[in-house]
């Protein structure tokens, strides 16, 4: 059926033969231009993959070379060893024989390792307190003796440790004009017949007042040596001899023994009469007559002599850490 109000289209046109050969000619060139760019794109790219094989290459047959080179693995492994010795030999030194020469040596670190020293008691100066000097590892005994303990006071200065035994109190001898207490002789010639040019073990607990270390002293083992077992704990031995009393001021410290056992031990000796207990009582303990002295004020004289100790190794602390790196 014919609409009337509707016109129907004319005919596409056919182009002209000249025009269609034009056109197929462009299509033709524009295809080769396209095929020959992504021929070139696909040639770059292999190119730069070979390049980048050949470097490879090259790298890993020099590295091969290099490392097969004898002379470049000595100095390699020369290093190396050279290196591994120097850190091992520098951390035996710091833990097995280096000596601590005074209190200015014994650092936190060690303290907060509560750390084991064997040393040679050199001198007594009160009944709970002595000199020690530290004797690290081996050589200073036969049959490897080549190290040796001065025995002069002049070789002994500035080498020795005060150490403050933990755990007791003993009577207190005469000090800046203070009369000495009941058997405090007794205890002085207790200890020093007990440990003086002797060998001890101490655990370095922390420093006191006085810049004392207090450490948990404990005998030479008779027959076993030292780092296979424990010995006597020589407070408690003073204790056990009636030469001194447990120390229950703040900061005191027992070991692994603890203070019931120091108690235990001080309750026996006052029971069988030994040493300050030969009447059954003490008049004044060594806390009390301290505690009297300081009340009354005569005691000033040995805090101030504590606090200018403690100046002193404060103030020498940098020269005493130069002294520990250089030497």
């Amino acid at each position: 059926m014919r609409i009337p109000w509707r016109h129907e289209q004319p005919p596409a046109e056919e182009q002209p033969p000249k025009q269609q050969a034009s056109s197929s000619r462009w299509r033709t060139t524009k295809d080769t231009l396209i095929t020959t760019e992504q021929e070139k794109a696909a040639s770059t790219n292999d190119n730069l993959q070979d390049h980048t094989a050949g470097i490879k290459d090259r790298l890993r047959t020099k590295a091969y070379k290099l490392a097969s080179s004898p002379t470049l693995y000595l100095v390699l492994s020369g290093f190396v060893l050279g290196s591994a010795s120097t850190l091992g030999a520098t951390f035996v030194y710091r833990r097995c024989f280096r000596r601590l020469r005074t209190a200015e040596w014994v650092t936190p670190d060690v303290l907060a390792q509560r750390k084991w020293v064997k040393g040679v008691v050199t001198s007594v100066g009160d009944a709970d307190n002595f000199r020690l000097y530290h004797t690290p590892s081996f050589g200073w005994r036969w049959p490897l003796r080549f190290r040796r303990v001065p025995a002069l006071g002049k070789e002994l200065k500035d080498q020795t440790i005060h150490v403050r035994i933990a755990g007791v109190d003993a009577p207190e001898g005469s000090h800046f004009g203070r009369p000495a207490q009941p058997y405090s002789e007794e205890a002085l010639a207790w200890l020093k017949n007990m440990v003086e040019g002797k060998a001890v073990y101490c655990q370095l607990i922390r420093r006191d007042q006085y810049s004392r270390i207090v450490s948990v002293v404990t005998l030479t083992p008779p027959f076993l040596p030292g780092w296979f077992t424990t010995g006597r704990s020589l407070a408690l031995e003073m204790l056990r001899a009636g030469v001194s009393t447990t120390y229950e001021q703040a900061g005191a410290e027992y070991g692994k023994y603890g203070k019931d056992e120091f108690l235990r031990v001080e309750a026996e000796a006052r029971a069988a009469r030994r040493g300050m207990w030969t009447h059954g009582t003490m008049g004044e303990t060594p806390a009390q007559y301290k505690r009297r002295y300081a009340q009354g004020g005569t005691d000033v004289e040995a805090q101030i002599r504590g606090k200018a100790k403690a100046g002193e190794e404060k103030v020498g602390g940098l020269r005493g850490f130069f002294k520990r790196l250089l030497s």
